[in-house]
């Protein structure tokens, strides 16, 4: 089978003072007709990179600096810009990892699929319209003509990820880009967007260069795979080779730190119990001129848990289940219109502003976007210490306490003069953490902690938590819709639909023997069922 796109030996040079001299060493792959290959690897192995230079989308700074690209047999290295517009979405099209980032928040979704067309076609308006809509059929987006009206910020995280493979497939492409396309989506909307990748691709013989760091979904979606290291190609073949075989170290490492999907033993749990919710009830009412078009959300309905001192409650679920709300009530960010939420037998949702200021050091939050909750403009030292200057310590104190936690949590304690674009995303989660641990919470709320991390650094912060709750004796709320995660960390689980608890128990009944339809669809979403690693929590039942 002859090739459609080629990397020759491919050089892309970084910028003077960069960690290291090239983000692309000699990367040589290629991608034949009806194919899909998994570029898989950490952040900064060189993915994303690969798939910019192919594109002719490089950063400021960063250059080619040797090398072929051949499609159909022309070099695109050497094609001038407008050439290389033209050839954008008619030859090569691509699909980003943020649809929320990609999309125009200002103009509808028809609007913006639909300007494929008008830049590489002559179509009359009416017909245009009409191949939006089909196209909207076709990645099985639900009633697609009021969501051709819509705006991005009106449909699902799930839903703007299929526009946005609408708008990529729009003009037939003969090779797919797709990078990174499911990170931040939750199992059944995964699953459904590899489905449909894998489908269109039968369908319409188009090549797919799929770019992840989850080997579960190489293993779902892959014929071939390459891994890349330091912008280095270390580990080439067949998906059975590489994820059977794996020769290379990097690839065993990065196999290996993939959760497997069987819970540890049970731990006995302390019959203390720290944290109660009983009943709690959360409704968001939006939109509507006169009451016209308003909206009731049932976010969280008659929720009621229990949260041992010392153990991690896992709360999973779909996007929209009502996990994050949840959490946000937990921690009074939001306020529930009834229920009790029980800190150590003071109710949190009777408190006036001034009782809850003083509780609130009690249960502290780590956020999903470490990057979004750190303020940008301040050193990395004074983001810890904030929290301890507003209770009142020392300045001086506050930073000397920041170091401590630096350290704690793995950080440079030296490194407290720094900013937050200056660490990786594991660092800044790990900054999060220390910010959180700072006021000496009894009880952490984790939203989503992990689920944007790679697979490596993912299982570096998860020790890190299970090391600091036996050492500190947290107890820990964890909001995820990764299974494989919470099969691991958690020693009950939660799970929620439509703002419900559906089903809940120990971890290990849960998922091995689930109850619920809802909880059954969840488990058999997950990709590459067999993908897993070594157990990451320790094992050894400790009492607490």
């Amino acid at each position: 089978m002859s090739a459609l796109l080629t990397l020759d030996r491919l050089n892309v040079a970084l910028p003077e003072g960069a960690d290291r001299a090239h983000a692309l060493s000699d990367v040589s792959l290629e991608i034949a007709a009806n194919e899909i290959l998994c570029v898989v690897g950490e952040s900064g192995s060189g993915k994303s990179m690969t798939a910019n230079a192919i594109m002719g989308l490089l950063p400021g700074g960063v250059t080619l600096a040797g090398g072929r690209i051949l499609f159909e047999g022309r070099d695109l290295a050497a094609m001038s810009e407008p050439e290389m517009r033209a050839l954008r979405g008619a030859g090569i099209a691509m699909i980003f990892q943020e649809p929320m980032t990609a999309l125009n928040p200002l103009r509808t979704i028809g609007d913006q699929i639909g300007e494929m067309f008008v830049i590489h076609t002559a179509l009359p308006r009416k017909e245009i319209g009409r191949r939006v809509l089909a196209l909207l059929e076709e990645v099985r987006i639900p009633q697609p003509a009021q969501a051709a009206k819509a705006y991005p910020h009106e449909l699902s995280g799930g839903q703007r990820q299929r526009a946005m493979i609408a708008m990529a497939l729009a003009l037939d492409p003969k090779v797919l880009i797709a990078d990174e396309p499911t990170t931040a989506l939750d199992v059944t909307t995964q699953a459904q967007i590899l489905t449909l990748i894998r489908d269109l691709q039968k369908r319409k013989g188009t090549a797919v260069l799929f770019i992840t760091h989850d080997f579960g979904v190489v293993a779902e979606i892959a014929d071939r795979v390459a891994v890349m290291q330091h912008g280095v190609v270390v580990e080439h073949g067949t998906a059975a080779q590489v994820l059977d075989d794996p020769r290379h170290p990097y690839t065993r490492q990065l196999i290996a730190a993939v959760p497997p999907l069987s819970a540890p033993p049970p731990r006995p749990l302390s019959p203390e119990v720290v944290l109660s919710i009983a009943h709690v009830t959360k409704t968001f009412r939006t939109g509507g001129f006169l009451g016209r078009g308003a909206r009731v959300t049932h976010a969280v309905k008659d929720v009621s848990l229990t949260l041992p001192r010392g153990s991690t409650l896992g709360i999973v679920g779909e996007s929209g289940s009502g996990k994050s709300t949840l959490a946000r009530c937990i921690v009074r960010l939001v306020s529930p219109e009834s229920g009790a939420i029980t800190l150590q037998g003071r109710d949190l949702l009777q408190l006036d502003a001034n009782a809850m200021r003083a509780e609130r050091r009690k249960v502290q939050m780590v956020f999903q976007d470490p990057f979004a909750s750190l303020n940008p403009r301040r050193k990395a030292g004074e983001l810890v210490a904030q929290g301890l200057v507003e209770h009142g310590t020392p300045r001086a104190e506050a930073l000397a306490r920041a170091r401590e936690l630096f350290g704690l949590v793995g950080l440079d304690p030296l490194a407290v003069d720094r900013f937050p674009h200056e660490f990786s995303g594991g660092q800044r989660q790990r900054i999060g953490l220390a910010r959180a641990l700072a006021l000496k919470p009894e009880v952490l709320v984790a939203d989503e902690p992990v689920s944007a991390l790679d697979v490596s650094v993912q299982a570096q912060v998860l020790r890190l938590l299970a090391d600091l709750q036996q050492r500190l004796g947290l107890s820990i709320v964890f909001i995820t819709h990764d299974l494989r995660v919470a099969a691991q960390i958690c020693d009950r689980i939660a799970v929620m639909k439509d703002g419900e608890v559906v089903e809940q128990g120990l971890a290990g009944a849960v998922f091995g023997a689930p109850q619920q339809p809802y909880t059954k669809a969840l488990l058999a979403a997950i990709p590459g069922p067999k993908i897993g690693g070594p157990v990451l929590i320790p094992t050894a039942a400790e009492a607490i």
